[in-house]
C-alpha cells in the first residue's frame, strides 16, 4: 500500500527480495493473517497510529504481523534457526511484512519452531490474538477460581482468552453472539452468556475481572459488575488509558490498559507448548488465497469474524510433518 485508506488501496506486487542481516533469517511465508491492527494501519486510525508507521503516508508498505512459514536462509550469527525450519511467530511491535512470499526477522523476534503435525494454515494465526489475550491476563494477575468474564470471546483475542484463563484455572464466563455459543463452549468457558438474549450487566452477577477483548464496552457499563477490588482490562480506546491512570489512584476497582504490546520469543515458545499439550488451539473463521486480500479485509471490517482469517501466500501444497 503505498497511502492509508480503504481495503482497496492494497495491491499486488512484485518488490525486491529480502536479504537477511547477520542475525537475521529469512522466511518464504506459507501462511500469514488479516487482523484488526492490520485494518487499523492501514486505515491510519486511530490518528496515533501514524506516529509510528507514517504520518503522511505508510513509511512500511507491506502489511501483515504474523506468519508461518520455512526457514529459507539464514544470516552468519543466527545459531537458533537452520535452513528447511518450519517455523511460526509474529513480527515485533511496530514492525509489518508479512503479507509478502518472504519477510526478514531477527533471531530474536517472537519466532519459534512449527509444533509437529500442524499445516501452515493452523499456525499461522496461534501467535497475535493469543500473545495480546495472555499480555492483558496477565496484568490482571490470572489465578485458581478467579471470576474472569470475557467480552467479545468469539473474536481472535477472546477465542485465545477463554483458552488461556482456563489453563490459568480461572471461573471462565463468555459473552459471544448466538452462533458461537457451542464454539466458545467448546473451548472450555464454564459459562456462556449470548448477547442478543442477555444484557450481562444486568443480570446480578460480579466477577473479579471483565476483559473487554473486542473494544465495544466500556468501563462505566461493567463498573456495577466488578466485584471489590476488580478490574476492567481494555484492549481497545485510548480513553482507557486516562481512566487506568485515574482508577489507580482513587477508589477499589481499576482500569487496565496493558500498552505497548510486547511481543517475545518467550510467549511464543510458551504457546508451542500449550498447543502440544493439546491445551489451545487457534480458532480460524475462514482461509483466502493472498490474491483475495481486499476481500479478506472486507470480511475482517465486518467485525464478524470468529477467530481469525489466514491467508495463503507460497503456492507450494500445505502438508503436515
Amino acid at each position: 500500500m503505498d497511502r492509508y485508506g480503504a481495503p482497496e488501496v492494497q495491491r499486488l506486487a512484485d518488490v525486491e527480495r529480502p536479504v537477511p542481516k547477520a542475525d537475521e533469517v529469512l522466511v518464504k511465508v506459507h501462511a500469514t493473517t488479516v487482523t484488526r491492527t492490520d485494518c487499523g494501519i492501514r486505515a491510519g486510525e486511530p490518528f496515533l497510529i501514524r506516529l509510528f508507521f507514517g504520518l503522511r503516508r505508510p513509511k512500511q508498505r507491506i502489511l501483515g504481523t504474523e506468519l508461518a512459514g520455512v526457514v529459507e536462509a539464514v544470516g552468519a550469527a543466527v545459531n537458533q534457526f537452520s535452513v528447511g525450519d518450519r517455523v511460526f511467530g509474529s513480527t515485533n511491535a511496530f514492525k509489518t511484512g508479512t503479507h509478502a512470499e518472504f519477510v526478514c526477522l531477527k533471531e530474536s523476534a517472537p519466532l519459534a519452531q512449527m509444533p509437529a503435525g500442524m499445516t501452515f494454515e493452523q499456525a499461522a494465526p496461534v501467535a497475535d490474538g493469543a500473545i495480546l489475550a495472555l499480555m492483558c491476563l496477565e496484568a490482571a494477575h490470572p489465578r485458581r477460581r478467579q471470576r474472569i468474564l470475557v467480552y467479545g470471546a468469539s473474536g481472535s483475542i477472546g477465542t485465545a482468552a477463554v483458552q488461556l484463563a482456563k489453563y490459568f484455572d480461572a471461573d471462565v464466563t463468555a459473552v459471544c453472539n448466538t452462533k458461537n455459543v457451542e464454539l466458545i463452549r467448546s473451548l472450555g468457558a464454564d459459562a456462556v452468556i449470548d448477547y442478543m438474549q442477555e444484557d450481562f450487566t444486568k443480570n446480578g452477577q460480579t466477577y473479579d475481572v471483565i476483559f473487554d477483548a473486542v473494544g465495544k464496552h466500556s468501563y462505566g457499563r461493567c463498573r456495577r459488575s466488578l466485584s471489590r477490588g476488580g478490574v476492567y482490562v481494555a484492549t481497545d480506546g485510548f480513553k482507557n488509558l486516562l481512566l487506568a491512570l485515574w482508577t489507580s489512584h482513587l477508589g477499589d476497582k481499576k482500569v487496565l490498559f496493558p500498552i505497548p504490546p510486547h511481543y517475545s520469543k518467550k510467549n511464543v515458545v510458551f504457546l508451542k507448548e500449550l498447543v502440544e499439550a493439546g491445551n489451545f488451539r487457534a480458532v480460524v473463521d475462514r482461509c483466502y488465497p493472498l490474491d483475495d486480500v481486499v476481500e479478506a479485509t472486507r470480511y475482517v471490517e465486518t467485525q464478524q469474524k470468529t477467530g481469525n482469517v489466514v491467508l495463503m501466500v507460497s503456492g507450494a501444497a500445505d502438508t503436515s510433518e
